[in-house]
């Protein structure tokens, strides 16, 4: 299994195996590096058209009123709350080594405690994983076969600030830092921009105006500009919250290895997703046998 495996998952839902068949996107045999610029946010995402503000005798001693949602979104921006989270899944993936098209994902959530997943090609579970705040344990079934990283170690390999907080938030579609007082949003084009900074990390978050619901996310490292871009798709009602059934995470890169700017892509789409409150069971045991790898 590659050693360097997390970008598959990059903060959206992991994996890939050397196990798991590879086969070749239709655009290219291999990633090529690509412009040091950071992919622009785009919108074409359609967005419903704001509504206007009803007549206020008090306007004209106050000073220009903003669209609507923007108070409304700095205060509740819409988040999903779970104690449990399962999903069935598939995932294509684009790296600098790897192509994988259509594999499955289980994932299964304990809401700020444990990330649990299972990758299969072919009917063969050919990678397990379990990310906790503090770690993230691979077995790889097929070369018998395990690693262990942290957080700190694969944020210094990639020149990216990563978390467990920001992984739960991903897959979930919830803001990934938490909202403080003096953050302000402003409008952009059909969306409610909130930029949030934490450390040398800058998150925009690009937030439906009729469903307050988080569309779209930028993710950029200052001083490297690395960035991933995460853009949400088919909102469909779960538990009384719109989830996103479609996931689209593209991260920009630059390698320490020769220097050049790659391009990594990640596609999830979600068949079944659910919200329960009993433990639905995190499995996860690496057998004897089994060899680390550095």
């Amino acid at each position: 299994m590659n050693k360097y495996f997390f970008i598959a998952f990059l903060l959206g839902i992991l994996l890939q195996s050397e196990g798991c068949r590879r086969h070749h996107m239709s655009h290219s045999t291999r990633s090529t590096p690509v412009s040091s610029a950071p992919a622009p946010i785009d919108s074409t995402v359609a967005s419903n058209p704001p509504q206007k503000l009803p007549a206020d005798s008090a306007a004209t001693t106050r000073p220009a009123a903003t669209r609507p949602g923007i108070e409304e979104a700095r205060s509740n921006v819409a988040e999903i709350d779970f104690r449990y989270l399962t999903a069935k899944s598939k995932i294509s993936f684009k790296g600098q080594q790897q192509d994988i098209d259509n594999a499955n994902v289980n994932i299964r959530v304990r809401k700020d405690s444990l990330i649990w997943l299972s990758v299969s090609k072919l009917g063969i579970e050919a990678v397990r994983g379990l990310i906790t705040h503090d770690s993230i344990t691979i077995i790889d079934k097929i070369h018998r076969e395990y690693s262990v990283y942290d957080f700190p170690t694969l944020s210094k390999q990639f020149n990216f600030d990563m978390n467990f907080e920001l992984l739960q938030a991903l897959i979930v579609g919830n803001l990934p830092l938490p909202k403080r007082p003096a953050q302000k949003i402003k409008n952009e084009r059909d969306y409610l921009l909130l930029r949030q900074s934490e450390g040398k990390v800058l998150v925009e978050n690009y937030i439906g105006e009729q469903d307050r619901k988080l569309k779209k996310l930028m993710v950029t490292e200052q001083p490297t500009k690395n960035t991933l871009r995460l853009d949400y798709d088919d909102f469909t009602s779960l538990n009384n919250f719109l989830f996103p059934y479609t996931s689209l995470v593209t991260v920009d890169y630059k390698s320490k290895a020769d220097g050049q700017f790659y391009q990594t892509l990640l596609r999830i789409k979600h068949n079944k997703v659910e919200l329960v409150d009993k433990n639905p069971g995190f499995p996860f045991s690496i057998p004897a046998s089994y060899t680390r790898r550095p």
